[in-house]
């Protein structure tokens, strides 16, 4: 049985809210405690957000009480009006977070058959040991950036290896399928980017955005690189057939060579852009094919090379974002 971070702090948070609640001689200490262990969550904004809302949803659901028992009084029948008040308004207001919580509170009005301000304090009291506890434990939450430095690191080997693919398919003689390595690749991204998320989440003073644009950036590219890899394929299968000469491809394969070695996370591009515009300006000066089957291939070939510019601009994008920040 494996005993996670989480659970110690969740168990840690509802055994101290309890105790000083007990020790403060609060109605109720137990509430404390439950609404501790409701209160931790995956991280530090979402923990704050959720402490917010219940202490919000409480002042709503006791402005609500003390309308409905004082016309109603204690009954069933007022905590049924409570209810269909409460829910609504509280949804309304964007404190759907702190219904069950409130609505459990209220029902020590209803046990006490009284609202007066000691038993209001209580509440107040009860909910604010919880959720204090509960961010207070959660103050603490382990760095993953380590972790996603490391992944941009396997993402970018990965991503040099499927462009190293590319420009050895090209004239391969046998066909070379990296559908998977790309499938692969993405599931990694994906991955990722739940590390990201929580990275960012848990950064409450500064903004942890970095690393969650970085992925998207590369889950861009690699949608992109997905489709260089059919117009490769289709080439490649063309060049077997002895329809497309070596030369033709030459410098195609040495763009994906010198992108697939000089990419890196601190790279802006900008090298790569020139260069795709300098390899498009000697396409266009070729003559013009003379059949079908050389319209076909040419046209891929310039349709791969389209491809490889969206890739590359994904990227000058990213990093001209990134420096405005």
């Amino acid at each position: 049985m494996r005993i996670g971070l989480r659970t110690v702090k969740t168990a840690l948070s509802a055994m101290l809210a309890y105790i000083v609640a007990d020790l403060l001689h609060l109605l109720y200490p137990t509430a404390a405690g439950i609404i501790a262990v409701l209160s931790v969550t995956n991280t530090k904004r979402s923990s704050w957000i959720t402490g917010f809302s219940r202490l919000a949803s409480l002042a709503l659901a006791t402005a609500v009480s003390l309308v409905v028992f004082n016309l109603l009084g204690y009954t069933p029948l007022a905590f049924g009006m409570y209810l269909l008040l409460f829910i609504p308004l509280a949804v309304r207001l964007g404190l759907s977070e702190g219904i069950v919580v409130s609505s459990v509170l209220a029902t020590h009005y209803l046990v006490e058959q009284r609202m007066d301000l000691a038993i209001i304090l209580n509440e107040f009291l009860l909910m604010g040991l919880g959720v204090g506890f509960a961010l207070l434990m959660n103050l603490y939450m382990p760095d993953v950036e380590k972790r996603l430095k490391e992944n941009q690191q396997v993402i970018e080997s990965e991503f040099r290896t499927i462009l190293r693919g590319l420009s050895v398919c090209l004239t391969s003689e046998e066909p070379v399928d990296l559908t998977e390595n790309c499938d692969q690749l993405l599931l990694y991204i994906d991955e990722s980017q739940n590390w990201a998320v929580q990275h960012a989440e848990n950064r409450l003073f500064s903004s942890g955005s970095y690393y969650l644009e970085y992925l998207q950036m590369r889950r861009l590219q690699m949608h992109t690189l997905r489709d260089m890899v059919e117009v490769v394929q289709f080439i490649s299968a063309a060049a077997r057939r002895d329809q497309l000469q070596v030369s033709q491809i030459e410098n195609l394969q040495q763009l994906l060579l010198f992108t697939a070695e000089n990419l890196a996370e601190e790279n802006d591009s900008q090298e790569f852009k020139a260069m795709i515009q300098e390899t498009l300006a000697d396409y266009r000066q070729q003559p013009l094919p003379t059949t079908r089957e050389e319209f076909e291939i040419r046209a891929s070939l310039f349709q791969l090379l389209q491809l490889f510019q969206n890739f590359i601009e994904i990227k000058v994008s990213f990093v001209q974002t990134t420096v405005k920040k």
